[in-house]
């Protein structure tokens, strides 16, 4: 099972419906990692350390970010962008595959 790292901006209603569809998913919130704020590259590297997934809505700077880690050598466990505009039952169901 993938482990997640979810950020800030990623709607909490996908989060509640993906945890009714994976009871015993293991993840982790950006805010409650003490990272509240913190820009990508730093999120990115907490993802790294904990060989945690990133999932989020930024699709404009963080796949610029994980592509850099990528380019510079360094680990880059994955990333998951969620468009803004999927329908949210769509984002669970194609969340909770992956997962």
């Amino acid at each position: 099972m993938l482990t997640l790292l979810i950020d800030e901006n990623l709607n909490h209603r996908i989060l509640r419906g993906l945890l009714r569809s994976v009871p015993h998913l293991d993840y982790t919130l950006v805010a409650s990692a003490g990272l509240k704020g913190a820009d990508d590259p730093a999120v990115l590297e907490l993802a790294a350390g904990q060989n945690r997934v990133f999932v989020t809505h930024d699709l404009r700077t963080v796949p610029k970010h994980a592509y850099e880690r990528v380019k510079g050598g360094l680990t880059m466990t994955g990333v998951i962008a969620v468009p803004d505009d999927l329908p949210i039952g769509r984002a669970i169901e194609d969340l909770g595959l992956l997962v």
